[in-house]
């Protein structure tokens, strides 16, 4: 318990002397972690927005019988539980942000509805959620999973900065890092390209991507995923799905995600992996540089 809270107050704040309490934090826990012959793989699926992380990273995850764990998929979650706890005022003791190493932290049902309004303003906002919260909800995830014998995961765009990246080595085994790359004038037009249902939810991309290469870059071709007849007059389109809103999110994410990048890359665990097109052209070929392409049985089950 007390090296969680320690881990929780360096995600909450900043700076050299959370550094260095973090490093000391790092010396503590690996004493208690298992060895890897006991686990499974324990990957992150880095990349711009609108790369395809989750697409990759959820076959992998059916491939290799591990979870896929998408930070922004666990603030959905919680903020789709937020009905029936917001209408529970009666006080009582919540087992809210366990660890998959400690006790669960008591949070009274006031605080907990002040978290999810909290969490539900910064969404809404389109603001970061700030790093306690994601390690709270990180934390949770991988209690659950825990308890429910799962073992490894791959987690899909996480960490985003060097702060995060710290307090997770310090705690979590990460034995790879796989950053998927796609020229941006392509990210692009994949982002403009999408669309959802509006009735069954699902997603769907209407963009015919066909590149010529040039100026030392290759030449790419994604074919559209069309939607079923019956979803075809119901495709809305995001709104932040403008090419403003898209190119701004992509700089964000480049100048956050080198210092990531770089983080890893020093400690040799970075696999960079240019994408060469869609699904057809690119799964024979990630699967190649995972060392996964003899699984033919696993690869038609994953697709």
């Amino acid at each position: 318990m007390a090296a969680v809270q320690r881990l929780l107050r360096a995600a909450a704040s900043g700076g050299a002397v959370a550094r260095r309490r973090m490093a000391s934090l790092a010396a503590e826990e690996r004493m208690v972690r298992r060895p890897a012959a006991e686990r499974n793989v324990q990957w992150v699926f880095l990349g711009c927005p609108g790369v395809g992380k989750g697409t990759y990273a959820s076959r992998l995850s059916r491939l290799l019988g591990v979870p896929h764990i998408a930070t922004g998929d666990l603030v959905r979650d919680e903020l789709a539980s937020t009905g029936p706890l917001a209408s529970q005022v009666r006080p009582r003791l919540l087992p809210v942000f366990p660890h998959p190493r400690s006790a669960c932290f008591p949070l009274r049902c006031a605080d907990l509805d002040s978290f999810f309004l909290q969490l539900a303003e910064i969404v809404n906002q389109g603001k970061l959620v700030s790093d306690e919260i994601i390690f709270n909800l990180l934390s949770k995830r991988l209690k659950k999973g825990e308890d429910q014998g799962e073992s490894g995961f791959i987690l899909d765009g996480f960490p985003r900065t060097v702060k995060q990246a710290e307090i997770l080595d310090g705690v979590i085994d990460i034995d790879m890092v796989v950053n998927l790359k796609l020229r941006e004038d392509v990210l692009v037009e994949k982002c403009l390209g999408r669309r959802i249902c509006s009735q069954c939810g699902k997603n769907f991309n209407v963009a015919c991507i066909d590149v010529k290469g040039e100026n030392g870059l290759p030449a790419i071709y994604m074919a559209p995923l069309l939607p079923p007849n019956n979803c075809m007059s119901k495709m809305i389109t995001r709104a932040d799905d403008t090419e403003e809103v898209v190119r701004n999110r992509l700089r964000i994410y480049n100048d956050m995600s080198q210092p990531v990048e770089g983080f890893y890359r020093d400690q040799g665990k970075l696999l960079e992996f240019d994408l060469p097109g869609g699904i057809p052209e690119s799964w024979p070929k990630l699967l190649h540089v995972l060392n996964l392409e003899d699984q033919e049985e696993l690869k038609l089950a994953a697709a």
